[in-house]
């Protein structure tokens, strides 16, 4: 996600909220809040259209929403939410002050329609998630929604790891909490090695959510730096 994506998350977001909040909208008053053209507001409104949000168009007036329709907690699956959450990590990289600002407070009035349950895991993951700017361009990997998953919901793992030197291995870990630096890495502890290990996320060639769980580990992130840095 480069930085125009995150931009225009965050817009698409933040119209969603005005269309709540205002009886009606503008084009013309969308485009000088948010600071683009006219043409961009009517692609924003096609995008939130066919992500199922009822938008009425009243022809030379404006935009409205459908009466009664709110964000209801059902329209934010677990892993949606955990979506979001990385995307204001990635916000908050920005150096945009106002950009921070508007993000911030579009990700918590989504927080308030979340279930309290999601809402805690949702807080969970926010502070066990650590983003940092990279260069590396190629780097991949397909688990990533489930671990926030399975670390959100204290799911143990088993996976496939191949270290540095092309050796494979099997394990049983405990997923604590995910950084992004030069590639993704996973803070977990290792029943294999018994103790907290970090594992490059594109070297995990299997995985296998288990249906044993784990005893929430009590301490923040920065904790856990304190204690093993």
């Amino acid at each position: 996600m480069d930085e125009n994506d995150t931009k225009r998350l965050s817009r698409l977001t933040a119209i969603l909220i005005q269309l709540q909040t205002k009886r009606l909208m503008t084009a013309s008053i969308l485009a000088d809040k948010f600071q683009v053209s006219k043409r961009t507001i009517y692609r924003d409104i096609r995008a939130l259209e066919q992500a199922g949000v009822p938008i009425l168009t009243e022809e030379g007036i404006g935009y409205t929403l459908m009466e009664g329709y709110k964000v209801p907690p059902v329209m934010f699956t677990e892993s949606q939410a955990n979506a979001l959450i990385l995307a204001e990590q990635l916000v908050y990289k920005n150096k945009d002050a106002s950009l921070i600002k508007d993000y911030s407070d579009a990700i918590d009035k989504i927080k308030s329609v979340l279930r309290p349950t999601e809402k805690d895991k949702a807080n969970l993951l926010a502070d066990r998630t650590r983003y940092d700017q990279n260069t590396n361009q190629e780097r991949s990997s397909n688990n990533l929604s489930n671990l926030q998953f399975s670390l959100t919901n204290c799911f143990q793992v088993k996976i496939d790891y191949t270290n540095e030197s092309g050796n494979s291995t099997s394990r049983i870990i405990d997923p604590f909490a995910l950084l992004s630096t030069e590639n993704w890495l996973l803070i977990a502890w290792c029943g294999l090695r018994n103790e907290f290990r970090y594992f490059r996320l594109d070297r995990i060639t299997k995985m296998e959510i288990l249906t044993s769980n784990f005893t929430p580990y009590k301490m923040t992130l920065q904790e856990f730096f304190d204690k093993y840095h």
